[in-house]
């Protein structure tokens, strides 16, 4: 069972994972060697599974954001599935999903000629409505 103080030490990571033992420590009002057992516990029970980095993607050149809802045609999703692999540059996320539509794509794309290029390549596999992401 989580604690308060191990819920800070997850949102604190969460914010910052390069932060130094120390640091969180003083931001959790915990010593740096108590902190680094806290996370050590932490990522032994599986609550902390890795670091990872958020990539920039628009200074990266990726512009243009999109949300594809993807209804397929057949019910073998291999040869989308497949498709999707091949584009994995563009592929932020492919989540199967309950509901009205098959699967929720998160894409970025350096501009909409190429987002017009991966439509004209989906649909040969797939149905998909289209939403581009204006703010986050």
């Amino acid at each position: 069972m989580l604690d308060n103080t191990d819920i800070l030490i997850l949102d604190e990571l969460s914010k910052n994972s390069r932060i130094t033992m120390k640091e969180l420590g003083e931001k959790v009002h915990l010593t740096g060697p108590a902190t680094s057992a806290r996370v050590a516990k932490l990522a032994d029970n599986g609550i902390i599974e890795r670091y990872t980095i958020k990539v920039n993607q628009e200074k990266m050149g990726f512009i243009v954001h999109a949300i594809i809802h993807i209804y397929t045609k057949i019910t073998n999703h291999q040869p989308y599935l497949s498709f999707i692999n091949e584009q994995e540059q563009y592929v932020i996320n492919n989540y199967k999903v309950s509901g009205e539509s098959c699967y929720l794509l998160e894409c970025k794309f350096p501009s909409n000629e190429i987002l017009d290029e991966f439509l004209t390549g989906l649909s040969n596999y797939v149905s998909y409505k289209l939403s581009i992401v204006i703010n986050k």
